[in-house]
């Protein structure tokens, strides 16, 4: 029997899987003053709280090759998944991975799927990596399918602050600046290129969340999955998924947390909605 895994890095939020081997290869928030691993052991209330105050410069680091063969850990069929290749190094780092494990273990394959996105929407491309697997389908059929699932799933973002994302070159000075006036939260979206996209100023959080939910309707959601992940925003995330509930009665929805390296980028207050358009 062929040996199996999914391997993600932490932007996914995903730390564990119960029904297939799983491992997580952790991003790094660095500071002048602290060094955050994204991994189990992180206490991200305590993250979020440092960068409340923090002036500081800060960066992200994606895992190496030599974390992604180790996450691999000797599997006959990996399928791994990465944040953006048009935000981080993470997707170059894993297709290098690939190449070493492969030219050294002939018999053994790996698939690397560049989500164009982070946060949830990875989330539901794990949660699909699994439903091919159990359908026993040969590596060449699950390659294939997921990259396809990957065109029919998006990604919205609700933020209070786009301080981190400026300060990493994620997003412009002058749009963070947006994000930053009293009150105003921008709505935005994943781009077909892997980029953050924003598309509207808010102001004040209800007329956010009503945003979101045209834009899942426009981008295509009917009664498929919503994912959202917040940081530290319970409230904003009960009243989306009520919202959804009420346009999209059929569509089937979860909340969870943000871990280290989407609350660093999300900030105190954000959200991150992923969706299957169909």
């Amino acid at each position: 029997m062929r040996a199996i895994k999914i391997v993600a890095d932490s932007s996914a939020n995903l730390l564990k899987l119960e029904q297939i081997p799983f491992s997580c290869a952790p991003l790094k928030i660095i500071t002048a003053e602290q060094e955050f691993v994204d991994d189990e052991t992180l206490n991200v209330a305590e993250m979020v709280t440092f960068f409340d105050t923090y002036k500081g410069k800060s960066q992200t680091s994606c895992p190496n090759p030599g974390d992604w063969v180790d996450a691999f850990d000797d599997t006959d069929e990996v399928f791994c998944v990465t944040i953006t290749s048009g935000l981080s190094g993470s997707y170059n780092a894993a297709l290098a991975a690939k190449q070493m494990y492969e030219s050294e273990n002939p018999d053994k394959r790996v698939c690397v799927i560049d989500s164009l996105s982070a946060g949830p929407e990875l989330k539901l491309i794990v949660e699909k990596l699994q439903e091919l697997i159990a359908q026993d389908l040969s590596y060449e059929e699950i390659c294939d399918k997921i990259r396809a699932y990957t065109q029919n799933t998006g990604l919205l973002f609700m933020l209070e602050s786009m301080r981190n994302l400026a300060a990493n070159g994620r997003v412009s000075p002058a749009v963070a600046k947006i994000a930053g006036l009293l009150g105003i939260r921008v709505v935005g979206k994943a781009s077909d290129a892997g980029t953050l996209e924003p598309m509207d100023k808010c102001r004040g959080e209800s007329k956010a969340l009503e945003k979101i939910v045209f834009h899942l309707q426009e981008l295509g959601l009917q009664e498929g999955k919503v994912r959202i992940a917040h940081c530290q925003n319970p409230g904003a995330a009960e009243k989306l998924q009520k919202l959804v509930a009420e346009q999209f009665p059929k569509a089937q929805m979860e909340i969870s947390k943000c871990t280290g390296l989407c609350s660093f980028y999300a900030e105190k207050g954000g959200m991150l909605i992923g969706f299957e358009k169909i």
